[in-house]
């Protein structure tokens, strides 16, 4: 990891609202301010914790130049949104008289907060699986390997649920695997529904690799048994991924998934 990473901005250490103004008339600009403040502390505890490992809080407060009592207060904080966890000290050799002292360490999720490297390693692996695999193709082929797995849970969770719930369904099991996904209906109801993504976990990836959206709009028409089409994609520039899935008539039902709409250029 370079040494410039930072936390991301994803909401890991919690912004706690609108500045409302106190009892005793402090202005929102200085409420707001003491927030980012307190935020940027935070990401400094947590970096540290990150490049110098498992640590107590009288070391933090010595290589933050900060308090112990406020060092205590941040920790509390990042505990509360599972960035960090407490836990004993591993002893090696013999131990010592009394308790092992107590420090704390970065979880799983604190750990994800900072940039990482994966997204240029999957750009990386797919660019070199087109340049010695045989180019788009080989690039289609493997995103659509990537969403088998995925697609038969996806299919169970539809199969259980009822004609007009499908949509909704496959919504559902997309936020499972953490694409934030929603269905609604479309702007002429009558017309089908929309199922949106609030988040796409490869979006950086599929800046570069359309294949990916491409394949999961081809398995999504695979699942709903209809012809579907993507009308925008964060990977693009856009706030939501949005796929448009027209409702199911009688003579419909039998719809090829060959006809999955491609994702816009």
């Amino acid at each position: 990891m370079s040494g410039s990473a930072e936390l991301r901005n994803n909401g890991v250490v919690k912004n706690v609202g609108e500045a409302r103004e106190t009892p005793t008339g402090a202005p929102q600009e200085e409420l707001a301010a003491g927030m980012r403040s307190d935020r940027s502390t935070r990401n400094r505890v947590a970096r540290s914790i990150l490049d110098h490992g498992p640590s107590t809080v009288a070391e933090l407060a010595e290589r933050l130049g900060l308090t112990q009592a406020a060092v205590r207060r941040h920790l509390d904080a990042l505990v509360a949104d599972d960035v960090v966890e407490a836990r004993e000290r591993r002893v090696y050799g013999a131990r010592t008289r009394g308790r092992p002292a107590k420090v704390f360490a970065l979880t799983d999720c604190g750990r994800d907060a900072f940039d990482q490297s994966y997204d240029q390693l999957a750009v990386d692996a797919l660019r070199w699986i087109a340049e010695r695999e045989g180019g788009r193709e080989a690039v289609a082929a493997f995103a659509r390997a990537r969403l088998a797995a995925q697609a038969s849970a996806y299919r169970e969770a539809i199969e259980t649920a009822g004609p007009d719930r499908r949509t909704e369904a496959l919504a559902k099991a997309l936020s499972a695997d953490g694409y934030a996904a929603t269905a609604r209906s479309a702007p002429l109801p009558q017309q089908g529904e929309q199922l949106c993504q609030h988040h796409c976990p490869v979006a950086h990836v599929a800046e570069q690799f359309p294949q990916l959206c491409e394949a999961e709009t081809e398995v999504f028409a695979e699942l709903l048994g209809t012809h579907v089409q993507r009308l925008a994609t964060i990977a693009h520039g856009d706030g939501v991924c949005t796929t448009f899935i027209p409702k199911i008539s009688k003579s419909s039902d039998t719809a090829s998934a060959s006809t999955a709409g491609r994702n816009p250029a």
